[in-house]
């Protein structure tokens, strides 16, 4: 990221990295198996042949518990008949009709799908006895005007094993803090185009990531069902919290639109070609909602024309887009976490080894998603840095374009006419693995698209192929291994000859002699 602020730092007045949205889920670990069940029903003294009652009778006392703070502040309470409707719209409606109001804004209740238990009789052992199934139950929705995470919303499944939902918003959270610290901002829906003191606003974004998030997010999940430590006194359990998903929002602020605007079009131009993005959309860039704290600059209200260019892999992306007319975001989200690791003991065993090991969805390891995301966003900024690099071309593509060597071993150069090596590059510089890095397997999906059944054997013979290549890769310098994995990731001397020769690529004999004119 250094590489691209420095080149626009004459336009960049700021740079804010955080968390953008973020997604929870509580699990009641000992209920995720019908076994776990049966142990709390047994403790609980409730037999099989009352289930239903029993089961019934807690609902209604998780609805009844989880309504009533609404009932005592006089809050509305909406039954929801499609879950087509926002929710979200709907509680900021209510929120502009009170726009003083803290604390709870509303209830929501609408039935959802979910897991939840079922007891069968069955002649067949197999099919007897507590089973988990999909079902439709009441869900309940709260929204807050949260005193240290601004507006934010939770839901809680009013069914056994009552798994519960909470979304925050990093940005949001900001901005209440610089509210209470009386430090000046400008706000446009979740992004800051202006901030009074930008040093002292990333350190507030950076304590999120010291936060007790499970005392935090149990205090939540009190609030949305007041009976739970009275329905599980025979069996005392409390939530384990998992990031269903979090976003991570690299903002760099630009002095005003002109100067966004003076490069943004490159930018926007050089990840749909270079990048091979096939997700480009063009939106009207929202109004401010009318809970934002700050001022609205007038030219906001004109709703701009924003473009967004998105891309995908294995339920990750990295997002560009332009908000409020001078703010430049990219945006990793991460859903899946199996392609990366994090450094930690295992799994129960806190004093023990240290080791790289798969990255949790626990909050235990939000830290290490957060390094990885920012890693992410930086790759992709550097990557887009190439934009104005004033360096030859020659320089560049003279590097390459004679035989390297590889640990003792000679390497032959890259054919930059040969239609092979240029898909070679065009598949290595494509935008999503600046999330996770690239993988042999990666490589040959997009090389060899026309063998996606092959035999084991050329299967074998493709992975050498494509090892091969990586080796070339690596003795030119054009990709880096990444540390205790089987990934690779581009290095700056690649990203700027990617750049470089699809530039070149793309460009007419007339663009290039006036460039060189």
């Amino acid at each position: 990221m250094e590489r691209f602020v420095s080149r626009y730092r004459s336009r960049v007045t700021a740079v804010l990295c955080g968390f953008d949205r973020l997604v929870f889920r509580g699990t009641l670990l000992p209920l995720v198996r019908p076994g776990g069940m049966f142990i709390f029903l047994t403790r609980a003294g409730v037999q099989l042949l009352d289930f239903k009652d029993y089961v019934l009778r807690t609902s209604e006392r998780v609805i009844e518990s989880a309504l009533a703070e609404a009932r005592r502040l006089d809050r509305p309470a909406i039954y929801l008949q499609s879950s087509a409707r926002s929710k979200e719209d709907l509680a900021r409606r209510v929120l502009a009709e009170r726009p003083d109001a803290r604390g709870l804004i509303c209830a929501l209740r609408i039935v959802e799908p979910c897991m939840s238990f079922e007891y069968h009789r069955s002649p067949e052992r197999s099919e007897r006895g507590l089973k988990l199934r999909p079902r439709k139950c009441l869900h309940i929705y709260k929204y807050w005007m949260h005193p240290r995470f601004g507006f934010m919303s939770a839901r809680i499944q009013t069914w056994f094993p009552f798994n519960v939902q909470v979304c925050l918003n990093g940005r949001e959270w900001l901005a209440t803090e610089l509210q209470r610290r009386g430090i000046d901002f400008k706000r446009h829906d979740n992004c800051f185009p202006w901030l009074g003191q930008p040093a002292r606003a990333q350190r507030l974004m950076d304590k999120q990531l010291t936060l007790d998030w499970p005392a935090a997010l149990d205090a939540i999940a009190r609030t949305l069902n007041p009976a739970h430590a009275a329905i599980f006194e025979p069996w005392p359990m409390s939530y384990y919290w998992s990031a269903y998903q979090t976003e991570w929002a690299t903002d760099l602020l630009f002095k005003d639109p002109r100067c966004l605007a003076s490069v943004y079009p490159a930018l926007v131009r050089h990840a749909t070609e270079h990048f091979a993005s096939p997700d480009i959309m063009r939106f009207l860039q929202r109004k401010a909602h009318g809970n934002f704290t700050g001022e609205l600059v007038t030219s906001f209200k004109d709703r701009a024309e924003g473009v967004r260019v998105k891309h995908w892999v294995n339920g990750n992306s990295i997002k560009m887009y332009d908000k409020a007319g001078s703010v430049l975001r990219v945006e990793t989200t991460i859903a899946r976490t199996t392609d990366f690791k994090v450094y930690r003991p295992k799994q129960g065993d806190p004093d023990g080894k240290l080791a790289w090991l798969p990255l949790r969805k626990g909050v235990a390891d939000l830290h290490r998603r957060a390094e990885l995301s920012q890693r992410a966003n930086g790759t992709y900024l550097d990557t887009l840095a190439a934009v104005n690099d004033d360096t030859p071309l020659s320089t560049v593509l003279d590097a390459v374009s004679r035989h390297a060597a590889w640990r003792g071993r000679r390497v032959r150069a890259l054919r930059i006419g040969d239609p092979a090596d240029v898909a070679l590059l065009e598949a290595i510089s494509r935008g999503e693995f600046a999330i996770a890095g690239l993988r042999n397997r990666d490589l040959r999906r997009l090389l060899f698209p026309g063998k996606p059944n092959a035999s084991h054997l050329d299967t074998r013979r493709l992975s050498a192929r494509v090892s091969r290549l990586l080796r070339m890769l690596r003795a030119h310098g054009v990709i880096h291994k990444i540390q205790r994995s089987h990934r690779y990731k581009l290095s700056p001397k690649g990203r700027t000859l990617t750049a470089a020769l699809f530039a070149a690529r793309s460009a007419t004999i007339k663009q290039l002699i006036a460039q060189a004119a």
